[in-house]
């Protein structure tokens, strides 16, 4: 069986192709670079741009993991498009599509709601996997320096928000089911459930680095100005907008029914499993 992973150098394919690797599972890692070496995996160059490149690919794949990059929602649109495109020419066994954190609009016309409404169109097989927002994010050097330095944990959420977080090794845990688990489809919300507040992270990240850390509300201008070095001006912004809106949310918590702790028996890890995970 051949599985084939988007991203598989980045921080979300990466895990996957791990995961499915040490399960003993063929894997495919799709990359831009050719030359890549990626261990467990024969690697494959194949762009989002490309609709045959993508079909090529897909064909005849046991499983497919999709997930859109941060770059202009224009260029996520075309992409979408070209995924759906693909998996309707390729028919391949399985579809698993992580939305990154993105709100699906059944009615939307974004690039992560086009995307999930073309899958359930293409009459493959497929799950969408739902986070709300990644432990991952606070390993950005504003933030992980500043907890380091500092003991705050500086973030751009209200503190008293709960959040299911989830990380990029809970994802990889639950393609891996859903790729097990066919009968499965639809959306799975992965995420810390009951879901934690600002101050409950800055508590694990004490706990972990044996010093007290407090949390600290930083405004979403703030947090644009921190990671546009990283991700670039454009999707900076977008990120920035999406904490702004959130600022009006009760919270941002999964939904226990559709969870992938009920349907998967798969439980995210809390924040101090995380950080003893990743070696931080």
């Amino acid at each position: 069986m051949t599985y084939v992973i988007h991203g598989a150098t980045g921080a979300q394919g990466a895990p996957v192709v791990a995961a499915l690797a040490a399960a003993g599972k063929s894997v495919t890692a799709l990359t831009r670079n050719p030359d890549a070496v990626v261990d467990g995996a024969r690697v494959l160059a194949a762009g989002y741009s490309s609709t045959e490149e993508l079909t090529e690919a897909y064909r005849s794949a046991d499983g497919v993991f999709v997930h859109l990059p941060v770059v202009s929602e224009e260029d996520r649109q075309t992409y979408a498009r070209n995924i759906v495109a693909a998996v309707r020419a390729a028919r391949q066994a399985r579809v698993v599509f992580s939305t990154s954190g993105y709100p699906i609009d059944p009615a939307g016309d974004d690039a992560v709601s086009s995307l999930v409404r073309g899958l359930a169109d293409s009459g493959v097989s497929h799950a969408v996997i739902a986070p709300e927002l990644y432990l991952e994010n606070l390993l950005m050097p504003y933030v992980i320096d500043t907890v380091r330095e500092r003991g705050v944990l500086p973030y751009p959420i209200r503190a008293d928000l709960p959040v299911s977080w989830a990380s990029h090794l809970d994802i990889a845990d639950a393609v891996v089911a859903l790729f097990d688990r066919t009968d499965v489809t639809g959306v799975v919300s992965v995420g810390q459930y009951p879901a934690i507040t600002g101050p409950d992270l800055a508590e694990a990240f004490g706990a972990h680095f044996g010093k007290n850390v407090v949390f600290e509300q930083i405004t979403p201008e703030q947090f644009r100005t921190s990671v546009a070095p990283v991700i670039g001006e454009g999707p900076a912004a977008d990120v920035a907008g999406a904490y702004a809106a959130m600022s009006t949310l009760p919270d941002r918590s999964i939904a226990p029914e559709n969870s992938a702790q009920k349907l998967l028996g798969v439980t995210p890890r809390t924040t101090g499993q995380w950080l003893s995970d990743i070696g931080l």
